[in-house]
């Protein structure tokens, strides 16, 4: 191989990657990708925080192996549905996730245990919440 011709393979290859990156970053949210990339931020929540409170039954609550083996189940699933997010960044998702996971918990928690949140509680999960619909909606 000359030189000519590895010089082309590392400007082709720089390129592609260029290309590449740019195809992803040109992403653009809409009405419908907001509303799937939400309700699939809350079906993940749902199964995580849902799989780990049924776990909880089971070890700190004495009920039966079976609320274990469904969180369980739970928790894969939960492991999977952020792989349906519209955009590919990973650590983004996960990041915006975090806010979701803060209020799912909360509302779970009053849902199925009757805890009450209080003032520090809503107001800290709605800055969360705040911080992280800004991450994922910032213009790249």
């Amino acid at each position: 191989m000359t030189s000519d011709e590895s010089d082309s393979l590392e400007y082709s290859s720089v390129r592609d990657v260029v290309s590449i990156q740019t195809a992803q970053s040109s992403f653009a949210w809409t009405p419908q990708t907001i509303i799937l990339s939400v309700l699939l931020f809350i079906a993940a929540g749902l199964l995580e925080v849902g799989g780990g409170w049924l776990v909880w039954q089971s070890v700190r609550e004495g009920k039966n192996w079976i609320y274990a083996a469904l969180g369980v189940m739970a928790l894969v699933g939960y492991g999977f549905v952020p792989c349906l997010q519209p955009t590919s960044d990973f650590g983004r998702i996960y990041a915006v996730y975090g806010g979701f996971f803060i209020v799912l918990a909360f509302v779970w928690a009053r849902q199925f245990d009757g805890y009450l949140p209080d003032l520090g509680d809503l107001i800290g999960a709605g800055i969360a919440l705040f911080g992280v619909l800004v991450i994922m909606l910032w213009p790249r």
